[in-house]
Formats: C-alpha cells, structure tokens, sequence
C-alpha cells in the first residue's frame, strides 16, 4: 500500500517541529523531526572532539535512531536517549555546520527514507521537500520573519538561567539562516511545488490548522 509522505521545509525557528507534530496527531501520521537526527550526530562529533576535516572517517561510528515510544519520538545515540540534550543552543549551532558535510547527509539520508517508505509521515527539515522527499504527496515552505523567530526562541529559553539575550539569539538565527542558504550540499529553499506558509502572523494553532487544511486539499 502506498504510504502518504509530507514534507516541510524551512528556516530555523520557524516552528516546524512544534507544528509538525500538532498536524501528524492529528492526522494519525507519524512525526520524523530530521533536524533532531543531524543534532544527534553533531552531539557526538562534540562529545568526541572530532574536528571537521576528520568527520568522514568517524562517521560510519554514529548510531543515530529515532524510537517512537507512546507515540512520541525520542532520538538515541547507541542505547542512549539524547532527547533533551541535543536541543542546547552550542549543539544547534553544530548542528548547522555538520549538516552540510556530504558524509553526515549521507549517513542519514538512507534511515530518512527507509521511514518514509514504510509509514505515512510529516517530515520537517532544511531539504526534505528538495533532496530527501522530492516526490512528496504535499510539500509547504513553512517560515517566519528573522525577529519573530527569534522572540519565539528567547519566549521559550525565558526560564532557564543561562538564557541569551534577544539580540543574541537574533545574530545566531540570521547567521543559520545564512549557514544554510549557502551551504554547498542541499542548500535550503524552496521546493518549486512547495505551497509557501508564513506564520509571523499566526499562532501556532493557526499555523497547524493551516497546514492540515493544505494536506486535507492535496491528499
């Protein structure tokens, strides 16, 4: 039977994860957040020291696998849950550079699509709508202004004690944005089928309904 696959890209902080899941229960969809997967890695070449030039020979090491346990993902490293762990803004920041090394893509593009063949999914990241899942049944460029995405970022870092600064946040958005524009492997950008969502503007309940209208119109 064939499996409905959809896809969505965009920019960091644009809210793809959050918004993702809230569609896929919905839908009944299982939910892939990519980006966790290319954390996961960069928390490992961290932890390890592993310089750039040196990732290539280390990569086939990663053992990177999304586990679904009551419904809710959770990334591991071998037996480990890195859940948490890898949403620490030094590991973001890792993350943005090591996914554009073509030995990184590689390592995971395989388990990427393996999970698309065999489930009906919702699939966020920089290049699924480009790259991963160019056949997609639905493809939707989710995005948001620079500064909204960064008041969205500082709204939920608030609490904790070590919060950057709004500003702070600001730079580090606009330099992953730049990062990933302008990588050479799998840029980010706008699919040519992708219908084009901007939630600057819209609550993330408003932005799910959204999306879920634009599935419920293509599917």
């Amino acid at each position: 039977m064939k499996t409905i696959n959809i896809a969505i890209d965009g920019p960091a902080g644009a809210g793809k994860s959050t918004i993702a899941k809230m569609v896929s229960a919905e839908m009944g969809y299982i939910y892939v957040d990519t980006g966790a997967m290319y954390r996961a890695v960069a928390l490992y070449l961290t932890e390890n020291n592993i310089p750039d030039e040196d990732i290539e020979k280390h990569i086939g090491n990663v053992d990177v696998s999304l586990k679904f346990i009551d419904g809710v993902q959770r990334v591991y490293l071998g037996d480990r849950d890195v859940s948490d762990i890898i949403r620490t803004p030094e590991i973001s920041m890792a993350a943005s550079r090591t996914s554009a090394i073509p030995a990184v893509r590689a390592r995971l593009f395989d388990l990427q699509q393996k999970l698309a063949r065999e489930n009906n999914i919702i699939m966020d990241g920089r290049d699924i709508g480009t790259v991963v899942l160019p056949n997609a049944d639905v493809k939707i460029f989710l995005t948001a202004s620079a500064e909204e995405r960064a008041n969205r970022r500082f709204k939920e870092l608030a609490e904790k004690p070590d919060c950057p600064s709004y500003e702070e946040i600001l730079k580090d958005i606009i330099q992953r944005d730049y990062n990933d524009m302008n990588r050479e492997t799998a840029p980010l950008k706008q699919a040519e089928d992708a219908v084009l969502v901007d939630t600057t503007e819209l609550t993330l309940e408003q932005s799910a309904a959204r999306i879920t209208e634009i599935i419920k119109e293509r599917v």
